[in-house]
């Protein structure tokens, strides 16, 4: 039946209204899925996804999240388009990657895929990839940026950064590019030189490329997430994915360095061990109170189950065909974070000026859940470590990105410690970077 004067906005907001009412509720807590040994309920998989996102609202005039006791929040730089990922220059600069997810013109076909789409775009992601990256400066030290320019444009779905000696990376969504780069320049205009190629493609799925540099310079290490939540699109379609991958920044030659990953997105190296840690998004659609997303170390060669089990040996039964071989040769994470709150960011929290409850750890970004009712996420969090491990429960750095309503003020994705200490976070829904200090 027609249905006369309805639009075709119309139908899709019903749609997605009639989708997020569908779905199941947690049983547990977030703080459940969260530590050590997180608790593993059997899966609960519905005909239909549970949808609880939180609308994209960004913050009223003076509003601003609400930081842990002893420390304030204020606004680095605001009126950015879509700021996701941060790195901070040798000299203080603060680059910031404004971007957002490229055509993925073959990704989730169909009524299905097509809602998604329109989930997502509710939760503020739907909007036109800057792809620049803008350089923020504060030059009169008050903690404020004054001045900011166009550090580098026309770029494709830019995400991480890293600076190597003169040498500046930068992992777009198909390709490791490296620029030129001379202290203080506040400007590149020279072509990028591609490293080499990253998996992307009319699917893309997760579409974000970290990259960080090994310790010594010597060696780049990328991530790239899985095509698909479990493989559905065809195990072919994964190739490469799912992965941290190991670069020689001087020839392109790349190997798998670890895998089983479904989603890695923040590196850091852990000053005490040496180990590279990532967080990792972990999978959808078995129930509010699965999977725990997690921070992880990452040993070379060390397989963690994507697609065919979670959370070390948990079997996946929606995977087909099932690999026993693989899943037999996955091991656990070392720490979750929440199921469905999409931890994005990781950084060590060394050389940071916080307050003592800081001194060491990781701190996580939280974009904040869709597929979990209640909401999950939607904060920074930090993880308290101790001769190299985690050491306790985490604790809120960063709150209040949803109001009364359970609507969404900000976002948290990139997180960095600037020059002088101070905890960076860039807000993709409030087009804010915060930067997180002790209070005066």
């Amino acid at each position: 039946m027609i249905v006369p004067h309805l639009s075709i906005l119309s139908l899709s907001v019903l749609m997605v209204t009639g989708l997020a009412a569908c779905g199941e509720t947690a049983t547990l807590p977030v703080s459940a899925g969260t530590g050590f040994t997180p608790q593993l309920p059997a899966p609960n998989k519905t005909m239909l996804p549970t949808v609880h996102i939180a609308p994209a609202k960004g913050w009223a005039d003076g509003a601003k999240p609400l930081a842990a006791d002893g420390l304030s929040a204020v606004a680095f730089a605001d009126k950015l388009d879509h700021p996701r990922w941060l790195y901070v220059l040798p000299n203080g600069d603060v680059l910031v990657a404004e971007t957002n997810a490229p055509p993925k013109p073959d990704d989730g076909k169909g009524i299905r895929g097509w809602v998604m789409k329109q989930v997502m775009k509710r939760a503020g992601a739907g909007v036109p990839s800057a792809d620049r990256i803008t350089l923020l400066r504060d030059t009169d030290g008050d903690g404020v940026a004054d001045a900011r320019s166009v550090f580098l444009k026309d770029l494709h779905s830019p995400f991480g950064m890293v600076l190597v000696g003169n040498d500046f990376y930068v992992a777009d969504t198909d390709a490791v590019l490296r620029f030129p780069y001379q202290p203080g320049q506040t400007q590149v205009t020279a072509p990028g030189v591609k490293v080499v190629d990253l998996p992307a493609g009319p699917i893309n799925h997760h579409w974000t490329k970290n990259i960080i540099a090994s310790q010594d310079g010597g060696k780049l290490y990328v991530t790239v997430g899985s095509n698909s939540n479990i493989g559905e699109n065809g195990i072919d379609k994964e190739e490469g994915r799912a992965a941290i991958w190991e670069v020689d920044p001087k020839t392109g030659a790349h190997r798998i360095f670890a895998s089983g990953l479904r989603n890695p997105n923040g590196m850091a190296w852990e000053p005490a061990s040496g180990a590279l840690w990532t967080s990792v998004n972990e999978r959808d659609e078995i129930g509010s109170d699965l999977v725990p997303d997690y921070i992880t170390s990452v040993s070379d060669g060390a397989f963690y189950g994507w697609p065919f089990s979670y959370y070390g040996q948990h079997v996946d039964e929606r995977v087909k065909p099932q690999r026993p071989e693989m899943v037999a040769k996955a091991i656990p994470p070392d720490y979750a974070v929440g199921p469905h709150t999409a931890s994005l960011g990781l950084a060590s929290s060394q050389g940071n000026s916080l307050t003592a409850a800081f001194k060491d750890g990781m701190f996580v970004s939280q974009h904040g859940s869709w597929n979990r009712k209640p909401h999950s996420g939607y904060k920074v969090i930090f993880v308290p470590f101790a001769n190299g491990r985690p050491a306790g429960a985490p604790v809120d750095v960063l709150t209040g990105f949803l109001d009364k309503d359970g609507d969404a003020q900000g976002r948290p994705v990139g997180v960095a410690i600037d020059k002088r200490g101070a905890l960076l976070v860039a807000d993709d829904v409030g087009n804010v970077v915060w930067r997180v200090a002790v209070a005066k």
